[in-house]
C-alpha cells in the first residue's frame, strides 16, 4: 500500500452535490437584474435600484460592475451567489431569458416585469409566470416594492 487514500461518491453523495449547487442563497444581500442596457431604460432601471435597495438588498446589475472576467461568466457567478433576479422585458432582449432561464434552474426567484408598451412582444413561453405591467417609474418602484415584500422578504 503506498498511503494514498481513495475515496468512491455514492449516488446519495452526487444528489447532494447537486443540491448544495442549486440552493437558493437565501443568506446573501444581492439581488440580480436582467435588463435591456438602453439609455431610454435608465430611468426605470433607477426605480428598480430604489425598490431593491429599500431593505437593505444590494441591487447589481452586471454594466455596472468592475471585473476583469468574460462578461458571460460574470453575470453567471453574481446570479449564483444573489437572493433572486429581477428580470424586465422590456426591448425582449434575449440575454434576459437566459439569465432568468438560469435563475430559475437554480432554484432562485425570478421576479417577472415587463414595460405595458412590450406586454405583447414577450416570448409565448413566458406568458404564464406572474409579470409586473408597468407605465410609469413611479407604478414601476411602487409594483416592485410590493412583489418583493410579499414574495422575497
Amino acid at each position: 500500500m503506498d498511503g494514498s487514500i481513495q475515496f468512491q461518491i455514492t449516488a446519495k453523495g452526487w444528489s447532494r452535490i447537486s443540491e448544495l449547487q442549486n440552493k437558493p442563497n437565501k443568506e446573501s444581500n444581492q439581488a440580480f437584474v436582467a435588463m435591456w442596457f438602453n439609455n431610454k431604460m435608465n430611468s426605470y432601471y433607477q426605480s428598480i435600484k430604489e425598490a431593491i435597495e429599500l431593505d437593505g438588498t444590494q441591487c447589481i446589475r452586471i454594466d455596472s460592475e468592475q471585473h476583469n472576467n468574460k462578461i458571460c461568466d460574470e453575470i453567471i457567478a453574481q446570479i449564483r451567489k444573489s437572493k433572486y433576479l429581477v428580470a424586465d422585458f422590456t426591448g425582449n432582449r434575449g440575454g434576459v431569458y437566459f439569465e432568468a432561464g438560469f435563475a430559475l434552474g437554480l432554484g432562485i426567484p425570478v421576479i417577472w416585469m415587463v414595460r405595458n408598451d412590450y406586454l405583447k412582444k414577450i416570448h409565448f413561453d413566458t406568458r404564464q409566470y406572474n409579470h409586473i405591467v408597468y407605465k410609469t417609474e413611479a407604478d414601476l418602484k411602487q409594483q416592485l416594492i410590493y412583489r418583493i415584500q410579499a414574495t422575497i422578504i
